[in-house]
């Protein structure tokens, strides 16, 4: 995109679907936190009640196309954010690596080690905060270091990334300076908002200290007073180089989040080289990321001069806490009939049933949704708005069983999940035949961090029965024959 145009059309990516809401909705000038705080977006109660309704009143047997659906990186991200309420409790270790070796790193068992000012730490205990995260621990001592340090952090989603950047930034603000001093790129509008919800929170006793979105459909604000500037690579461009309503040259922090979704979105990439290019010298650089490949890599060395690196090491998809059992059906009626057996049976905690196509997942949570069973459905077919309030309903456990194709497989974790039901084995595409990887990764979002898990398969014929033995081989793990008309039996298995 040219810059005689400006940059605001790449700020949604290729398949946002949530459009921001009118200026009446949502503030987007600069935010005063002697005001209280407010949730951005369409965030009135009447509105978020609509949503709901709406979402609750959605035509379930829309979904023509029985076509597996693909997601976006940065609306999987948005997904694994709404579905977080506290934080992961990782037991796994960290890995530093630093260019510097006579520069010794130290972690902080309490925020209170970090001498953190007093507003920052009281907003901190006001969101719950108790002690530092894995990575906060090591990350938070390295990034307020002086001289500043640079940083690449990789961590899963749950685990205090947002937080660390967020308190880290805001430490190096001289509130009695009234222009730009911390720029926050995310890739999309929605993961901004996220951000600044979090940095609004831990400022709250910080009166003087403003923030402004740079976010697409935000009206030129002229020249910008706000310290901390949290926006989207093609408004941020725009602001900065284009009108320039800021001195890209002051900014003292950059951070750059979501690195693995920022080069996964169309054109993001380059405008976030580009603004790196136009910073100052002395300018702190944190890149943070989920993931942490040889693109990520790639591009954090673009953007990240001679960094500190820290990776907290993924918790692994393990069978080893789950206990796996298969129901043989003769059609589709008994294997209806085998899930409600089940559900009458089970004292079931919060469960993912998986489908192979939308199709079937439609089909079945309005088949489920008129027998009286509390379900939702998530599909790629919902807005980005809708996804995320069947998300709050399940996180909250107004719903507490969730309906979805592979969408939901990967990455995305609950910590109340107790049940796995696998409706329809996952079929690799090409092959026709069984998918390892895909099951792994369904049957992976219950025995989480060490907890028991159920996993339960509903097979229909042969082939489907074939498919459970090649997982035994597969995976050296034993999948028992479940009989869903014995009452007792179904008892057992949930207690074990």
């Amino acid at each position: 995109m040219s810059t005689s145009q400006g940059y605001d059309d790449d700020d949604w990516g290729p398949n946002t679907t949530t459009k921001p809401p009118s200026n009446s909705e949502f503030k987007i000038d600069t935010w005063d936190s002697n005001t209280a705080i407010e949730t951005t977006g369409t965030a009135s109660q009447n509105n978020a009640e609509n949503l709901s309704a709406e979402v609750s009143n959605i035509n379930l047997s829309n979904g023509e196309s029985g076509e597996e659906e693909t997601v976006s990186a940065a609306d999987i991200s948005l997904m694994r954010k709404m579905l977080r309420n506290r934080l992961i409790q990782s037991k796994h270790d960290v890995e530093i690596t630093r260019n510097d070796p006579k520069s010794p790193l130290y972690s902080v068992k309490s925020f209170e080690e970090l001498r953190l000012p007093d507003e920052l730490l009281k907003g901190l205990y006001d969101m719950g905060f108790q002690a530092p995260s894995k990575i906060q621990e090591t990350a938070m001592p390295v990034l307020l270091a002086n001289p500043p340090s640079n940083l690449i952090a990789q961590s899963q989603s749950g685990t205090g990334k947002t937080a660390a950047f967020a308190l880290a930034s805001l430490c190096r603000v001289d509130v009695n300076l009234s222009f730009p001093q911390v720029l926050i790129l995310s890739p999309t509008y929605e993961l901004a908002l996220q951000t600044g919800e979090v940095a609004k929170q831990m400022a709250k006793y910080m009166p003087t200290l403003k923030f402004i979105y740079a976010v697409s459909r935000a009206e030129n604000p002229g020249p910008i007073d706000a310290q901390v500037i949290i926006g989207t690579p093609g408004k941020v461009m725009d602001w900065a180089l284009r009108h320039r309503f800021f001195d890209i040259k002051k900014i003292k922090v950059f951070v750059l989040d979501e690195a693995d979704v920022m080069i996964d979105t169309q054109g993001h990439r380059n405008q976030a080289i580009r603004i790196h290019k136009a910073l100052g010298n002395d300018c702190q650089m944190m890149l943070f990321s989920a993931t942490y490949d040889e693109a990520v890599m790639e591009f954090a060395e673009m953007i990240v001069p001679n960094p500190v690196i820290i990776r907290l090491k993924r918790e692994e998809e393990s069978l080893d806490n789950i206990n796996q059992y298969f129901v043989e059906c003769s059609s589709d009626t008994e294997k209806y009939k085998a899930l409600a057996n089940i559900f009458g049976t089970i004292s079931i905690g919060q469960t993912f049933i998986f489908c192979h196509t939308k199709k079937a997942a439609s089909w079945l949570a309005e088949k489920l949704n008129k027998d009286g069973h509390a379900v939702g459905l998530i599909s790629g077919d919902l807005t980005m708005e809708q996804r995320t309030e069947v998300l709050r309903r399940f996180r909250n456990g107004d719903e507490r069983v969730l309906i979805s194709t592979n969408l939901m497989a990967r990455g995305i974790d609950v910590d109340q999940v107790t049940v796995v039901i696998n409706y329809d084995l996952p079929i690799n595409v090409a092959t026709k035949d069984i998918d390892f990887e895909t099951y792994l990764h369904r049957i992976g979002r219950t025995g989480r961090f060490g907890k028991l898990g159920l996993a339960i398969n509903l097979v229909d014929g042969p082939k489907t029965c074939g498919m459970i033995r090649k997982l035994e081989n597969h995976f050296g793990r034993k999948i028992q024959k479940l009989d869903a008309t014995d009452v007792d039996e179904i008892e057992k298995i949930s207690k074990d």
